[in-house]
């Protein structure tokens, strides 16, 4: 890599030291160690100056004639270190590893720490995790370190598991040289302007910092059959490319303005890199200008990226200031025409103490960039931040096949696209750094699972799994036999949450989340779900126990409702029934009332976690309806088995007072049931109700109905979970439901098409129900008695509600009215 590494400080400090360590040897060193002398200093000079290829040969000679264990380290050393720096890291590896048990690698754990990270460029990463890890030891203060080790634990992790990104090499594009940054040069973008140190290069001679030409900028098309042609400069006039390097290009978004990188050469009274822009003028170039970023002309400035109103210029720099190495930086202006502001640092998120490189701006709000600081594969990885407000995020590593172990930067898109070019200098290359083209295909994600009943563990066939987007997208699915359900690629999209409700007659909703946001990758989400049967008869609240005559709901048995206001939350149109109860001490007034404070204690509760009271039908029953187990229990080391009822008959014949403390305690509980699912919830924005009338011992076989004029009897009925008012038919024709009725229960799904006796595409032709249709109702309740798979039908006569015969009520037992009291009682 060229352009990266020619960030140079002024030469005058490299000459000077150079001169002072010469004229410093001949005035103290014996004459017998001039010459060795001069050729270090000769070495040392050309190192001072950034001129790697010209340091090294000098040091091997140096090395050549040296007698000094001591010495041939040092030059050793320098020796591997220009090898890193022209980023040649296998000869730096041999070298760095020639003096790793030296006494001057045990003065200077930097080596350590250098050959670790040319170990990983060369993908050896244990060995390199061994190097990084006595690093730490000799400098735990330094974050370089503990990065290293991470980046190896990592590599293997990345290897195994590539992201779905398409790489390819354009090798009519590269040459054997370097070939890298390149930046769109059209409003087509079918032409690249790219940095090549190719043959043909405007400079003269060769770079002693890298040994090749210096750099370019080259320009080439892509035909209408995407091939790319022969590259040829992008400055025939001679404006753009000089004797020295240019280089790491962008264009603005209209491509009338070009920003690059231009670094002077040994010839040049400055060699450090600064900012240029030129400006497109007809088919060529205006006059380059210097695009001016601060006071500090000692710092080297490169790879611009400019934003798209060309307000804002993030950019690599080692100027001051920094958090080491090349630091990525921003600066800004109020109009293309002022000056950019002082720049600023982008903080320790972004920087590290090692190289932060490359910058490219995607949408103004994402960064891409290189760093060999930050945890990656070896080398410049390329990561990706977003900007939230003033804040970046956390830089993500683009993973394999984008990164490798070598050197990986200058990443671009076209916009709008997920397609582009970056560079790199891995294996398989066709010179040093080559233009590799990448695609990034779209995620694929799928989602399936399993839905299976709690209490049985068999399968659920014909369940709804409903999916909600938080893209506004809703689609729903059905269990087959085997209890299946899947969403294809095609409903589960990238950056969406989704919300899965599971709803089946007779069971609670279940509900589950899932999020596509921030994924990388392609991924099979798998989501199996536990239906829980709507119990028929009540369900004792687990832990809701009370002392003796009290009445308060204990913090310690708060937490048991917790899972009672997760089924009311997923199932939003359930009404449930809470049932306070006593043990049988005391008189049954008092008990009455300490009933019903306990079901106030736990409507309250829930009323103030979000529950609407609408939802909420509470009774106290005092102590008139002793618990029956249904299963074993053990309280307080007692055990009662299951189907005990716990009379005080029974209670009064046990033979201890703590077990028959036991017993009472088991007794004082507060219950709950379903009683219906045709709840309509509330919108958002209104409030719910907050009070809920506590019915004191009420009488479970007494219904409470409506007697109106002519002695006209409606009774509340429920049809799979739907409230339906029903008259009194004397002439005792059934149950019958009016069209409108009917069809509210289709619409709602408490009844399909698969419940009609009959063709169902006959019955429910035209988007209506048939006159004289007959349907089977798997669920039948009047009060709490209920019936299963009974049939009803459908008149069009009956203008609302429907009519309900004797014989269909005695089904469910035996009865009488009491139009006098509006009761409804069964025997």
């Amino acid at each position: 890599m060229t352009l990266p590494e020619t960030y140079r400080r002024s030469s005058f400090y490299g000459i000077f030291a150079g001169i002072f360590l010469v004229f410093a040897l001949s005035l103290f060193a014996p004459s017998a160690t001039y010459g060795q002398n001069r050729r270090i200093a000769a070495a040392e000079e050309a190192f001072n100056n950034f001129q790697y290829n010209v340091a090294v040969s000098r040091y091997k000679k140096a090395y050549s004639k040296s007698k000094s264990r001591p010495e041939k380290d040092r030059i050793s050393f320098q020796m591997a270190e220009c090898y890193r720096k022209m980023n040649q890291t296998k000869r730096a590896e041999v070298l760095y590893r020639r003096i790793i048990k030296s006494d001057y690698t045990r003065r200077n754990p930097i080596v350590y720490l250098h050959y670790a990270n040319m170990l990983r460029a060369n993908e050896k990463y244990n060995d390199a995790k061994e190097y990084y890890t006595i690093y730490i030891e000799n400098e735990p203060d330094d974050p370089q370190g503990p990065n290293g080790v991470k980046s190896c634990e990592l590599a293997a992790e990345w290897i195994a598991n590539p992201t779905k990104f398409t790489i390819t090499n354009l090798k009519k594009v590269n040459s054997k040289n370097d070939d890298f940054a390149p930046t769109y040069a059209d409003k087509f973008y079918n032409a690249l302007i790219f940095t090549s140190t190719r043959e043909g290069s405007t400079g003269k001679g060769i770079d002693d910092w890298t040994g090749q030409n210096f750099s370019d900028l080259f320009l080439t098309r892509q035909d209408r059959k995407g091939e790319w042609s022969e590259p040829v400069s992008a400055d025939p006039e001679g404006k753009l490319n000089t004797g020295a390097n240019e280089g790491a290009p962008a264009f603005n978004d209209k491509f009338s303005t070009l920003y690059y990188t231009r670094c002077g050469n040994a010839d040049d009274e400055t060699t450090t890199c600064q900012i240029m822009m030129i400006k497109k003028s007809g088919r060529g170039w205006g006059e380059p200008q210097l695009v001016k970023l601060g006071s500090d002309t000692t710092a080297s400035n490169g790879h611009p990226a400019i934003s798209s109103d060309e307000l804002t210029l993030i950019f690599s720099s080692d100027r001051k200031g920094g958090q080491g190495g090349k630091d990525l930086w921003i600066a800004t202006r109020t109009s293309t025409t002022d000056e950019f502001k002082k720049p600023m640092n982008l903080g320790a998120v972004i920087n590290t103490p090692g190289d932060e490189v490359f910058p490219f701006l995607r949408n103004d709000t994402t960064l891409y960039f290189a760093s060999n600081g930050h945890p990656g594969l070896g080398g410049l990885d390329i990561f990706k931040s977003v900007k939230r407000g003033d804040e970046w995020t956390t830089p993500v590593n683009l993973e394999v096949p984008v990164n490798s172990s070598a050197d990986d930067f200058a990443m671009i898109f076209q916009p709008g696209e997920e397609q582009g070019f970056f560079t790199s200098n891995r294996k398989g290359g066709k010179g040093g750094d080559d233009i590799y083209a990448f695609t990034n295909p779209p995620l694929i994600f799928t989602l399936q699972g399993t839905v299976k009943d709690d209490m049985t563990l068999q399968f659920v066939p014909l369940a709804t799994v409903r999916l909600v987007g938080s893209d506004g997208s809703s689609v729903d699915a059905k269990t087959d036999p085997k209890g299946f359900y899947s969403f294809s690629k095609s409903q589960i999209k990238p950056n969406t949450t989704y919300e899965l409700t599971v709803l089946k007659d007779n069971y609670f909703n279940k509900k589950a989340r899932e999020t596509t946001v921030g994924l990388e990758k392609n991924k099979d989400f798998v989501i199996d779900f536990m239906l829980e049967p709507i119990p028929e008869k009540p369900v004792v609240l687990p832990d809701i126990l009370y002392d003796l005559a009290k009445w308060d709901l204990k913090p310690q048995y708060q937490d048991s409702l917790q899972g009672l206001i997760k089924t009311l939350l997923e199932n939003e149109t359930v009404i449930i029934e809470l049932a306070s109860h006593t043990d049988a001490r005391d008189t049954e007034e008092r008990n009455d009332i300490l009933s019903q404070r306990r079901a106030e204690s736990v409507v309250n509760y829930l009323i103030d976690r979000g529950i609407d009271a609408e939802r909420l039908v509470a009774k106290g029953y005092g102590e008139r309806v002793p618990r029956v187990l249904m299963k074993d229990i053990v309280k307080d080391g007692f055990r009662f088995k299951a189907g005990t009822r716990l009379t005080e008959s029974f209670i009064d014949s046990l033979k201890t007072v703590p077990e028959r403390e036991a017993a009472h305690a088991l007794n004082r509980r507060t219950e709950f049931r379903v009683l219906s699912k045709d709840y309509v919830p509330k919108p958002k924005n209104k409030a719910v109700t907050q009070k809920v009338d506590i019915q004191v011992n009420p009488e479970d076989n007494i219904v409470a109905i409506e007697v109106g004029k002519g002695g006209s009897v409606t009774i509340p009925t429920l049809i799979n979970g739907h409230t339906i008012r029903a008259m009194l038919d004397r002439d005792d024709r059934g149950l019958i439901l009016s069209l409108a009725e009917a069809q509210i229960l289709l619409k709602a799904g408490a009844i399909t098409k698969d419940d009609f006796v009959g063709d169902a595409n006959v019955i429910l032709a035209e988007g209506s129900i048939a006159d004289k249709a007959v349907f089977k109702i798997k669920e039948f309740k009047i009060g709490l008695k209920t019936i299963s798979n009974i049939e009803a039908g459908v008149s069009h006569k009956i203008t609302e509600g429907a009519i309900i015969g004797e014989s269909t009520i005695n089904m469910l037992g035996r009865f009488k009215i009491d139009e006098a009291n509006k009761k409804l009682i069964f025997n």
